[in-house]
This record gives C-alpha cells, structure tokens and sequence, in this order.
C-alpha cells in the first residue's frame, strides 16, 4: 500500500495493571526484530483486526494482542486516549491507549517474534528509567493520570 494512502493502520497499547503493595504494569522490550521501535520500552499491543460491523473491536483487540505476546488474561479494558503517529512506510497509524486488569496467567515471552522480555514494573520505576522512550513516558504518566481520576 503506498505511503501516500489516506487510511490509517489502527494499534492498540494495552496498560495491563495489577495490585501489589503498589499497581504494577506490565511492560514488554520490544523484540529486536520488530519492524516499528526494535529493542524498546513499551506496553504489550498490536495492530487491530476486525470485521465490518464487529462491535466491541479495541477491547478484542487488546485482549488478544495481550494474551498472544505474553500469555496474561484482561478484563474492564478501558480506553485512555488516542494519538496518530507516522509508521516508518508513512502510513499514518490511529494509536489507541487502553488500561486493563490482569485477570489472570503467568507473564512471559509468549510471542518472541515480537517480543524480547517481559516485567511488571512501577510506574515510577518505568519513568525514572533513561533508557524508556519518549513515547512510552507519554503512554506511562496519562495511564497515571487517568487511573488517579
């Protein structure tokens, strides 16, 4: 499809919470092979996939792309905002944040194609790391702010 095609490619990042002594996320490196952000920081996620007229497509989407990558269970998915951003072809690419509970499952590299290592950590954890990328401080501190509502 060429870069200069209008429709948007549609992604869903997935904030899987869990309760500890303080919520933890959990967080995925990218797998080094990943054609978008190889090696980073992120939440699980993946691109949407849905028939016309299906309902309820960003929390199947989230769902599956959760257990797909790293074998956890969601539940109460809900939709924290959306961006667009450019993927490396131009194609533009309708980012959609979702926050889940983890329901379920033990967290591990379930897909290492797309995925390098998996770890719940902390919010705070993740936004004192240098190595997080701009995009995923973003993603970390409006799944805070939205959560704190």
């Amino acid at each position: 499809m060429p870069a200069d095609d209008p429709r948007y490619t549609v992604n869903v990042d997935v904030a899987v919470r869990r309760e500890r002594a303080s919520p933890e996320y959990l967080f995925i490196v990218r797998g080094e092979d990943e054609d978008h952000a190889p090696g980073t920081l992120g939440f699980p996620g993946g691109t949407m996939e849905a028939d016309p007229g299906e309902a309820g497509v960003v929390a199947a989407t989230a769902a599956r792309e959760v257990r797909e990558e790293v074998g956890v269970e969601v539940a109460n998915v809900e939709m924290v905002t959306s961006t667009v951003f450019e993927l490396d072809t131009g194609r533009p690419c309708l980012n959609v944040l979702v926050v889940a509970d983890y329901d379920g499952g033990e967290a591990h590299v379930a897909a290492p194609d797309e995925v390098g290592d998996v770890a719940w950590r902390t919010p705070e954890s993740v936004l004192a790391d240098e190595a997080t990328p701009p995009w995923t401080r973003e993603f970390v501190e409006d799944v805070t702010a939205y959560r704190e509502q």
